[in-house]
């Protein structure tokens, strides 16, 4: 064979390599892009399956109230999830971000199981006009209330309940049908990782901690302290409104207020950059916290929690209703998002 020869079918060779390594190139470049666009229509699968409608049914004194009927979970059961927007919302500015529980009975009297309500609308509406609080939209997460304790209870408090403890309220509950699949971290879940984004990219809010708050009533005020525990970078601050320390049913010997308790010893959120507010009556169901208030000052103001970013209220004479929770409802509203 001719050096030539040789010479040609080396040329060749090289040229067969280049080839193949530029098809073998383009075929990851096709698996790569092909790959995207299956996670692109994914998520644009995801953002089309959450509808979202003005409510024009519901009576407000201002704002308008967007609903999602069922706000789609991989963590807890779907649910309606309602957006207050105020008077004059515009998407030229930013707003702060509350998120509260029970959202069916903050807005519309008219709609709720014992015609009554916050009357968020009106006392946020007042207090924006005031220019007393930030500019601040709520997102309204609405319970289920066949599941609403196992939804808003603590769940990592149960681990500092005893076994023994722990057994006989599991038998008990159990003798009386009643579920303790606890969900509240999976709650939790729901709100930090599917709710939260939908609002921060849907609507002109600031996404970052400092304003970003959480805020609810009774099993719903254990809700938002725990929130702020076990999120602390993302809620700046909560409120709980007629906390329920109890924990569940009252019952002679129940470990779970303590068990609440021992848990916050070992999760407080920082003092440096939260603000927590708690209030409580001492009629109907708030009859039983009173006892507790003095325990709950004893956790915050030894870590390092001042009158500056700690409140716990006593209202004399209020009981466990919306009727009363409306009444001084711009105090931890003004606390939380004073400007």
């Amino acid at each position: 064979m001719s050096f030539r020869v040789i010479l040609r079918n080396e040329k060749l060779y090289r040229e067969i390599l280049i080839m193949k390594k530029i098809l073998i190139l383009l075929a990851i470049t096709i698996c790569i892009s092909c790959h995207k666009t299956e996670k692109d229509k994914k998520q644009e699968s995801s953002k089309l399956a959450i509808k979202a409608y003005k409510l024009s049914s519901t009576t407000l004194a201002a704002g308008k109230l967007i609903r999602i009927d069922s706000f789609p979970s991989k963590f807890i059961t779907p649910r309606p999830v309602d957006v207050w927007l105020p008077e004059n919302y515009s998407s030229e500015k930013k707003y702060a971000v509350l998120y509260m529980h029970d959202g069916q009975n903050l807005f519309d009297a008219t709609t709720t199981w014992n015609k009554q309500e916050w009357m968020i609308d009106e006392a946020a509406t007042k207090l924006m006009k005031d220019g007393i609080v930030k500019d601040f939209i709520v997102v309204a997460i609405h319970n289920i209330p066949q599941i609403r304790w196992q939804d808003l209870f603590p769940e990592q408090a149960m681990d500092f309940v005893s076994k023994e403890a722990k057994e006989n309220l599991y038998a008990e509950a159990k003798k009386n049908n009643f579920s303790t699949n606890l969900k509240g971290d999976d709650y939790l879940e729901f709100l930090v990782s599917e709710v939260k984004p939908y609002v921060d990219k849907t609507y002109a809010v600031y996404a970052n901690k400092e304003n970003t708050f959480v805020m609810g009533s009774s099993m719903g005020g254990l809700m938002s302290i725990y929130a702020v525990a076990e999120y602390p970078n993302v809620f700046a601050g909560g409120a709980c409104i007629s906390t329920h320390w109890v924990g569940g049913s009252p019952s002679e010997n129940n470990p779970l207020p303590e068990a609440i308790f021992a848990y916050l010893e070992e999760n407080l959120p920082d003092s440096k950059s939260h603000k927590m507010y708690f209030d409580y009556g001492n009629k109907t169901l708030d009859q039983l916290y009173p006892q507790y208030a003095s325990k709950v000052d004893s956790i915050f103001l030894k870590n390092g929690y001042t009158k500056y970013n700690y409140k716990n209220l006593f209202f004399e004479g209020t009981n466990h209703s919306e009727k009363s929770w409306q009444k001084r409802v711009d105090i931890p509203l003004t606390f939380l998002l004073k400007k």
